[in-house]
């Protein structure tokens, strides 16, 4: 199987613009700085990952044609609401943090189970409807309806991996001794602001729901 049969001609242009979106700090950025701050890759790994297949079930519905969801107003209503209660729920837990001296000294604490991360990654990314339509775009303006159902899921699992990896290089990196020492003493900073952001993304939810 050639190259090109995997691939359109529109893949670098597409990789281009995914890659590009992943720079753009959006909700799960600052999901995933929040955790990785204070439980470093090991609480914040599966969070990756929950994000990753949130956005891989989105890439998934695009392949297979689930476009309506751009047409019902009800549908994109019903999640825009679930997502923004779901990141004010999030943002004020955050928002609450305490400074932790114990943490100061020992420089760990005990991270949330797998299991829990899986969650909380997966409804950020499921919850957020502009994930369903920057895929739609992206997918039906850059590649065109010449591509093929193998090049579609080629291109899917590429940005699958970009966005896994892509987080687990942020977690990796905020989890490192070096940048640990730096912050820890301004940790509960850090989830503050981190909550007041995700509460700015659920209110501005709102507002598109409401207005």
């Amino acid at each position: 199987m050639s190259l090109a049969t995997l691939l359109p001609a529109a893949f670098p242009a597409l990789a281009l613009a995914h890659f590009v979106a992943l720079l753009s700090p959006g909700q799960d950025f600052f999901l995933i700085i929040a955790h990785s701050i204070r439980h470093r890759l090991q609480g914040s790994r599966f969070i990756c990952l929950g994000v990753a297949l949130g956005n891989a079930i989105y890439i998934a519905l695009v392949i297979l044609g689930w476009a309506n969801l751009r047409d019902s107003q009800m549908a994109f209503a019903l999640i825009q609401a679930a997502g923004a209660i779901y990141l004010l729920w999030v943002g004020q837990k955050l928002l609450r943090s305490r400074k932790n001296n114990a943490l100061q000294e020992t420089g760990q604490e005990t991270p949330p189970s797998a299991m829990h991360q899986l969650s909380l990654g997966l409804n950020s990314a499921l919850l957020n409807p502009k994930n369903a339509l920057f895929y739609m775009s992206l997918m039906t303006v850059i590649l065109g309806s010449e591509v093929t159902l193998i090049q579609q899921i080629s291109c899917g699992v590429w940005m699958f991996l970009a966005v896994l990896f892509w987080d687990l290089f942020i977690a990796a990196a905020i989890g490192r001794p070096q940048v640990q020492t730096y912050l820890k003493a301004y940790i509960h900073i850090v989830e503050r602001v981190a909550g007041a952001i995700l509460i700015g993304f659920g209110l501005t939810l709102f507002a598109g729901y409401f207005l």
